[in-house]
């Protein structure tokens, strides 16, 4: 049961998804320390160590049942949660107890585990993101047609379509995963460097074999699946590596938070809405509200990640030479919190796109209330061609531009442009003329042609190489 009577990460309780809080799980890491220590010693041996097969196969024998209360009770006595596990694993593997960890320093398990499970980890929030681009996709190109009134400085401008807009969510996220596809190709191992880096300790157990010294690193990474180790490090890998990756996550979080902006911003003007449950309440005060919280969370959990960013800038530019543990306690948290909350907001960004409802006949309202503005010079165009002079028609359009406008501010009548100008005899042209050439289509430019092949060029290829992330989906627990 659950204890209510001490505080518990709503990252776990609420928002990141089981399998990303299993990647940074005590069963993860131990459990990765323990492969280390395999590989560790399979590497050691092949290199011509004294270490007997049969103590590898009691290694391999106990890799997954970690005998946690051996290993707590002993970090009690000594305050060292590397050599508590050592000590743990050695009473499972008696034969073995005296080659466990043989030439290691703690950062051996604990920084080879770090980047481990921030490489699984990437390459989760990589599928998520993938799922996210298909439904994004789909969206766009159901109404790649449908002009909808755009803005900038969040005022009326020239027209753009539906699905043009969201290709503009869907180029942020590729960026993201084009981010961590990078991270992913060029990932590396610390591997085993010793207490400042320089690997003594096993120059000492190879009795100055610099070749099997060397040799070491590359047949750990191989063992644990990489292809290479940092060249060169302290005690750790550097700390500016940390900075790389929380950066990426950051990077989610800004094309999630614009994302919700524009979500929230539509929302208001109920031309879209985010997914809003049968029995889903909106307010406690006002009952018919539809309040947007997925895209208001996904907002509040981005400024954390963004914010986040900050913490292995700041280790990272702190450290001494070689190493200091004052990294230690801050990486415990900023790195699985910033991987926690992220994953939570691509579960929301999945969620939303699953579900976004479009009102066509409020976006086709918002649109015809503002395109008489913006029509004016077509307008004036076709009223030169049937005879008008073009230096009056402009004074006439201006006159009665600024008139509606004013209607329209200072009275809230309705746009009343069109009228002003079919009753103009310099334009000479009638009610239906005018409309006929503010049909909406002929405003959002190549938005469609833009959207059709930015999805045929750059996603779909990306979404052919993903297929096995394409039917993820995402609950929201609250």
């Amino acid at each position: 049961m659950a204890d209510h009577s001490i505080w518990s990460s709503p990252l776990s309780a609420r928002y990141a998804s089981r399998p990303m809080q299993e990647l940074f799980s005590d069963d993860k890491k131990f459990r990765t320390w323990r492969r280390l220590w395999i590989a560790l010693a399979e590497a050691e041996q092949e290199l011509g160590l004294d270490i007997t097969d049969v103590q590898i196969a009691q290694l391999r024998e106990h890799a997954e049942d970690i005998n946690y209360d051996v290993a707590k009770a002993r970090e009690a006595k000594v305050r060292h949660d590397v050599m508590s596990h050592v000590y743990a694993y050695g009473q499972q593997c008696p034969d073995a107890r005296g080659i466990i960890h043989l030439g290691a320093t703690s950062c051996y398990v604990g920084d080879n585990t770090d980047l481990i499970v921030m490489h699984e980890a990437l390459a989760l929030l990589q599928k998520k993101i993938v799922a996210i681009l298909a439904q994004l996709r789909e969206f766009a190109l159901k109404y790649k047609d449908m002009p909808t009134l755009a803005f900038t400085h969040f005022q009326p401008a020239q027209p753009t379509t539906v699905g043009k807009r969201a290709a503009l969510w869907t180029q942020d996220l590729l960026m993201d995963y084009e981010e961590i596809q990078y991270l992913l190709d060029n990932k590396k191992l610390l591997g085993q460097k010793g207490t400042t880096g320089t690997q003594a300790s096993f120059m000492e157990l190879f009795d100055g074999d610099e070749a099997k010294a060397s040799q070491i690193d590359a047949l750990i990474a191989s063992k644990m699946g990489y292809d290479s180790v940092f060249p060169v490090s302290g005690q750790t890998y550097t700390r500016k590596y940390d900075t790389r990756v929380l950066h990426a996550l950051s990077g989610i979080a800004q094309s999630a938070h614009k994302f919700s902006n524009d979500i929230r911003l539509l929302q208001h003007m109920k031309e879209i809405e985010e997914p809003f449950e049968k029995n889903q309440i909106g307010s406690s005060a006002m009952a018919y509200k539809r309040n947007p919280m997925r895209s208001e969370r996904m907002a509040a959990l981005a400024n954390f990640v963004m914010s986040d960013a900050m913490n292995p800038a700041m280790t990272a530019s702190t450290q001494w030479f070689e190493r200091t543990l004052d990294d230690s306690a801050n990486r415990r948290m900023s790195v699985a919190e910033g991987f926690l909350a992220t994953d939570g907001i691509l579960d929301l960004y999945l969620n939303i796109t699953d579900g976004l409802k479009v009102y066509p006949k409020v976006i086709e309202a918002d649109l015809l209330r503002e395109l008489p503005f913006m029509a004016t010079e077509n307008i004036m165009m076709d009223a030169v061609k049937a005879g008008g002079d073009r230096q009056e028609l402009h004074e006439a359009i201006r006159e009665h531009s600024m008139e509606a406008a004013r209607q329209v501010k200072e009275f809230g009548r309705p746009n009343d442009l069109v009228d002003r100008i079919a009753g103009d005899p310099r334009f000479g042209l009638t009610r239906e003329q005018i409309l006929e050439s503010m049909e909406p289509s002929r405003f959002v430019g190549r938005a469609p042609e833009q959207t059709e092949a930015f999805f045929r060029e750059f996603v779909d290829p990306i979404l052919d190489a993903n297929k096995e992330a394409l039917n993820m989906t995402a609950e929201i627990s609250v």
